[in-house]
């Protein structure tokens, strides 16, 4: 394994030391390596030179000269000290190339390649150098050749025609193949196998079916893209070829045709019709469940106005239970709550409200003025503990409580309104009534004119009748 090793080394020492003997600066005399800017073409079997020249024009005598393939130690042709180099060359190119000397005086050299192979296809690199200058170009050879010619034989029936089969080899690059009629109508539906063999060459094999009769008069062409040459060999395919048909059968193949397009009608017609009844279904029972939907949601109101109108009706009940309770209870209030005689604070009230000297009433001080909103005048004590009651007589007001520290809270609605606050002993007559669960209806404050009302307030506490609502002096005016 070492000698194998230490000897392939060797073969490469030579490219290697030549790599490092390259210098990396240039020279007075610099020129430029110019190849061929197109393609060259080589057909198989013939000879081809890859030119290239320097530019400024120049003696090349005296240069090195290499043209190698894809690495600089892939050896085509390599000229120093005026005479051919063989040891690095390729193998596959020994005797077979040669230089073109008769215008090196003038900078043109040229490598001569005898005899081209399909391997000789590709990209070349043609390298000058001089001293410590050197420049390199790049080169392209397209390698083609036109094999046989195209041999096309019968093969037998096949499914419902003639199978035809076109055989050639010995083509490079691989050939385009094309099947055409006698009217020059290419067909367009056939198999195409491709072999390349060890020297690059390629065989081709294309299989045809011809299935009708009036195109018996068959053509197969191979052509090479490079050189745009082609061979073709035509063949007529005799009538008895073609599989025999009955009449019957033609009969037959006809009715069953007309079956089928019967059958797609039907199949059609039938899937329409059950799309149309689907549809009509959909929409009859979407019909149906919103009808029920909407009977269900009227049952729904029903019960609950039922059950609403049984609630008041059972809240209007307890309540007259009560009131008749507290009418034959009339003392009940100066026993849970203490009478307070109730002042007003002028300095309170809105500048818009009149406080009387006695600073027991309060009213508008211009009707005429009125602007739609709501004025307040404070009571001048505070309630700090206990639960208390004050009277008062209003016209259009609603009732205020509130729990903490209080003090008593009157407000006047635009219009021709005044509220006198009655003595606590001797006031118009009114009737207190504690509900411990009183209808939400009876929550909202009383509003009727001309009567009197009753404020109670409880602190620190929550005796009997602490959330009750303010009645009216006529309880019978809460209920027809």
């Amino acid at each position: 394994m070492e000698d194998c090793c230490r000897g392939s080394l060797l073969s490469h020492l030579p490219s290697l030391l030549f790599f490092f003997q390259l210098p990396a600066g240039g020279s007075a005399e610099e020129f430029v390596v110019i190849g061929s800017s197109d393609p060259i073409v080589a057909v198989l079997g013939r000879s081809i030179t890859l030119p290239c020249r320097v530019s400024p024009a120049m003696s090349v005598e005296n240069m090195e000269l290499r043209w190698f393939r894809s690495k600089f130690s892939e050896a085509v042709f390599i000229y120093q000290n005026q005479q051919e180099q063989r040891e690095e060359q390729l193998a596959q190119y020994t005797g077979r190339t040669s230089l073109v000397k008769d215008f090196l005086t003038r900078g043109e050299a040229a490598v001569y390649i005898h005899d081209v192979q399909a391997f000789d296809n590709g990209l070349y690199t043609c390298f000058f150098r001089k001293g410590s200058f050197y420049e390199e170009a790049g080169l392209e050879l397209k390698v083609a050749g036109v094999g046989s010619a195209p041999q096309v034989h019968i093969t037998g029936p096949e499914e419902d025609g003639v199978r035809v089969v076109c055989k050639a080899s010995g083509w490079f690059p691989k050939p385009q193949v094309q099947w055409r009629a006698l009217s020059e109508e290419k067909f367009l539906m056939f198999s195409e196998t491709h072999v390349q063999n060890a020297e690059g060459l390629f065989s081709v094999e294309a299989a045809l079916v011809v299935k009708h009769r009036s195109s018996r008069n068959v053509t197969c062409s191979l052509l090479n893209p490079i050189l745009s040459q082609e061979k073709a060999m035509a063949i007529f395919i005799p009538e008895d070829f073609f599989p025999r048909t009955s009449p019957w059968m033609s009969a037959f193949m006809g009715i069953l045709t007309l079956l089928m397009l019967l059958l797609l009608g039907t199949a059609y017609y039938t899937k329409r019709e059950h799309t149309a009844k689907c549809q009509e279904m959909q929409e009859w029972e979407k019909l149906h469940r919103e009808k029920e939907e909407d009977q269900w949601a009227k049952e729904e109101a029903l019960k609950a106005r039922d059950e609403l109108q049984a609630d008041l009706d059972w809240r209007k009940s307890v309540y007259l239970a009560a009131l008749k309770k507290a009418k034959l209870y009339a003392d009940w209030r100066k026993e849970k709550f203490q009478a307070l005689p109730v002042t007003l604070n002028p300095e309170s009230a809105h500048p818009s409200l009149a406080v009387s000297d006695e600073k027991t009433s309060v009213t508008w001080k211009d009707t005429s003025k009125v602007t739609g909103e709501t004025y307040s005048v404070l009571g001048h004590d505070g309630i700090t503990q206990g639960c208390c009651y004050w009277e008062v007589e209003i016209t259009n007001a609603d009732k205020t409580s509130s729990p903490g520290t209080l003090f008593p809270y009157f407000s006047l609605k635009t219009g021709d309104v005044s509220m006198t606050l009655c003595s606590v002993v001797g006031g118009p007559a009114e009737i207190l009534v504690p509900l411990n669960n009183p209808p939400p209806s009876l929550e909202e404050p009383v509003s009727l004119s001309g009567v009197g009302f009753s404020s109670v307030s409880c602190v620190d506490g929550a005796p009997p009748g602490a959330e009750s609502p303010l009645l009216p002096c006529s309880p019978e005016a809460m209920f027809p």
